[in-house]
């Protein structure tokens, strides 16, 4: 198992904002969390990258308990978060905002700069363009491809498609799918709960910071629950 999170409890001052949840990614899969705003999905991908030390529990991360550990070193084990908001740096090029996601490395970044280029052909079109010129969807695509170039094992997605349009949020399911097929393992959340269960290999769902579901992405498309509260029919 890549990654196992057990009984872990993570708190904003006095919000507890995630209560004692345990789930597991296995190696070479999509794993989505599904829920509402404010059920602690965000939490949980902040305290698996170092972001915010959990109160109590563990982040077994092949085999190795990572919780609470420097963020630096998530990074250098193979944890990269793409965060929320994407957080590119508007005023570098976008060659410089991909460069800066190997910060770690001290080897040649020639072949990967190519890879995040066949994976976004269009940010090779825009190479020496500012990034904060760049469409909202475009901005996604360069941040996921920032974090690939810290060569991750897990790759988490904190709301990839969040206020893009149709066309580019079926561009980002589809790249999310392609980087899968290379091998690197995906923690997803994502409010596109429809779109984010079709490609999941397992899901759960957190209803204010519990898990109060979980199945394939197919048997949760299907629990009228699910569709009920986050599928809208």
């Amino acid at each position: 198992m890549l990654l196992k999170i057990n009984d872990l409890n993570v708190s904003y001052g006095a919000i507890h904002a995630v209560r004692g949840i345990s789930f597991e990614v296995e190696e070479g899969s999509i794993v989505t969390l599904i829920g509402a705003n404010g059920a602690g999905k965000s939490t949980t991908l902040k305290a698996i990258a170092g972001l915010l030390a959990p109160e109590s529990g563990t982040i077994e991360y092949c085999g190795e308990n990572i919780a609470g550990m420097d963020a630096t070193d998530i990074v250098k084990k193979g944890i990269t978060l793409v965060p929320e908001g994407r957080r590119i740096f508007s005023d570098l090029s976008v060659l410089e905002n991909i460069k800066i996601g190997a910060y770690l490395r001290k080897d040649d970044l020639t072949e990967d700069i190519e890879t995040v280029y066949s994976l976004f052909p269009i940010l090779k079109e825009r190479n020496w363009q500012q990034a904060g010129t760049l469409s909202g969807g475009e901005q996604q695509m360069l941040a996921v491809g920032r974090a690939l170039m810290s060569k991750p094992k897990l790759i988490m997605m904190d709301e990839p498609s969040l206020g893009l349009s149709p066309i580019y949020v079926k561009n980002i399911f589809d790249i999310i799918r392609k980087i899968s097929s290379t091998g690197v393992t995906i923690l997803l959340i994502e409010q596109n709960a429809n779109m984010a269960l079709k490609i999941a290999d397992r899901a759960y769902v957190l209803e204010t910071g519990l898990i109060t579901m979980e199945g394939t992405g197919q048997e949760l498309l299907e629990n009228q629950k699910v569709r009920d509260a986050y599928l809208g029919h």
